[in-house]
C-alpha cells in the first residue's frame, strides 16, 4: 500500500466506512508507517467539522476549483436547401459584434472456474479500486464542507449538467468571450465561448414557449457548411444553458431555429433562424 492509498483509506476510517478487509489493511499500514499518521488526524478533523457543522469561510478559489475538478472529473429536398440558404443569408445580414486477490467462492468448483481462474481475483481488484475511489470522493466531500461549501452547495456542484460544467470552464478561461442578441420571436440569447477550450454554450432567457412537437435546435455555420449542434428545451420561463454538440472554432457563427421534436429530420434547418451570432475575434 502506498501513501495515497493510505490517505484514501484514512477518509473511510474517519467516516467508519471501511470494509473489514480494508480496515485490516489500513491498521497494518498504520503500524508499519507511523509517519503517515497525519493523514488520519486530518481525516478525523474534517469528519468532526462535518458532523458539527461549520460557518462558511472563503478558501482560495484555486483550492475549490482543484477539488471540484477532481470530483467531477469531447440528400436535402429543394425546400430544405432553400432553408439552409436562407440561414446563410440571414447570417450575412447579422450585425452583432463579437491488490490482494479475493478467495474463490465456497462450494464445488465448476468447469467455468477452471477455465477462468483469474476472473474472481480481477473482480476483487476492480471492486477494491472502486471502493477506494468512493472513499476518496467522500474525503473530498468532507473537505469541501470544511472549507465552507455546505452540503447543499456540494450537491449542487455534483449535479451540474454537462452544459453548466462547460459554461463554468468557459467563464474561467482567460480567452472567454460572449455576444448577446435578441431572438426574432422574443427572448435573449447569449453565446459564450473559449477558443482555447474549443467549446461554446448558449444561454437563453425569455424564449417563447413551443408546442409539444417542437424543439429549439442549434447550428454551427463555418463557411458554407451548416452543422447541427443539438437540440434543447428551455424551462417554462424560456431559460436554458445548452452546450454546442458540434466542433467549434473561433469565427464560427452560432444560430438557432425551431425544429420538429427530435431535431431537423434532414440535418439542415427547416425554418428561418431566430438568431445568428458570429464569434469573430
Amino acid at each position: 500500500m502506498n501513501e495515497q492509498e493510505f490517505a484514501e483509506l484514512a477518509a473511510g476510517y474517519a467516516l467508519a466506512a471501511l470494509s473489514p478487509e480494508d480496515a485490516q489493511a489500513f491498521e497494518q499500514a498504520r503500524i508499519a508507517h507511523p509517519e503517515w499518521a497525519h493523514h488520519v488526524e486530518d481525516a478525523l478533523e474534517s469528519a468532526a467539522l462535518l458532523a458539527d457543522g461549520v460557518p462558511a469561510v472563503s478558501p482560495p478559489p484555486s483550492v475549490r476549483d482543484a477539488l471540484l475538478a477532481r470530483i467531477t472529473g469531447e440528400a436535402a429536398s429543394e425546400i430544405e436547401i432553400s432553408s439552409a440558404t436562407g440561414l446563410l443569408a440571414a447570417v450575412q445580414d447579422t450585425s452583432a459584434s463579437p491488490s490482494p486477490d479475493a478467495a474463490p467462492p465456497a462450494g464445488p468448483r465448476t468447469d467455468d472456474q477452471d477455465a477462468h481462474p483469474a476472473t474472481t481475483g480481477a473482480i476483487a481488484v476492480v471492486r477494491r479500486r472502486w471502493t477506494r475511489g468512493m472513499l476518496a470522493l467522500a474525503a473530498s466531500f468532507v473537505l469541501l464542507v470544511a472549507l465552507g461549501f455546505g452540503a447543499a452547495s456540494v450537491n449542487e456542484y455534483l449535479s451540474r449538467t454537462p452544459a453548466q460544467v462547460a459554461l463554468a470552464a468557459i467563464e474561467a478561461a482567460p480567452d472567454a468571450a460572449s455576444v448577446t442578441a435578441e431572438a426574432a420571436d422574443g427572448g435573449v440569447v447569449t453565446a459564450r465561448w473559449s477558443p482555447s477550450l474549443e467549446q461554446a454554450v448558449v444561454v437563453t432567457d425569455g424564449l417563447p414557449q413551443l408546442t409539444d412537437d417542437q424543439v429549439f435546435e442549434l447550428w454551427v455555420l463555418r463557411g458554407d457548411d451548416v452543422t447541427s449542434a443539438g437540440t434543447f428545451e428551455p424551462a417554462p420561463g424560456g431559460e436554458a444553458v445548452a452546450l454546442l454538440e458540434a466542433s467549434f472554432e473561433q469565427g464560427d457563427t452560432i444560430a438557432m431555429s425551431v425544429e420538429p421534436a427530435g431535431g431537423s429530420p434532414t440535418g439542415l434547418p427547416t425554418s428561418d433562424p431566430l438568431v445568428a451570432i458570429t464569434t469573430d475575434a
